[in-house]
């Protein structure tokens, strides 16, 4: 059974730039780099029904270690200016899941 790292992150947005902000995510390639990265099982954004301005995000990581590599990347670093010009609150939760099989 290997252990991997689930997180949900919850990004609320200036109003009415939810998707502005999301299609700059995909314009600059931080969702598909981070797809891309060792140790990435899931990187995707969805809108919650509850909130015009949030836009949640769920990854899973193969480790704690995969995880920490990502905030080393560049395209991490680049989320973190995006979210200084867009974002106006984040929630994250991390947890540790077991995978079977």
């Amino acid at each position: 059974m290997n252990t991997c790292i689930l997180a949900t992150v919850r990004y609320t947005v200036k109003e009415g730039k939810r998707e502005e902000f999301y299609q700059k995510v995909v314009e600059l390639g931080i969702d598909a780099a981070s797809r891309g990265e060792a140790g990435n099982f899931k990187y995707d954004f969805y809108y919650p029904v509850d909130s015009e301005n949030d836009i949640c995000l769920l990854e899973i990581w193969a480790d704690a270690a995969a995880q920490k590599q990502h905030g080393q990347t560049a395209h991490y670093r680049l989320l973190s200016e995006l979210k200084q010009e867009y974002v106006e609150k984040v929630q994250i939760q991390s947890y540790s899941v077991c995978e079977n099989g």
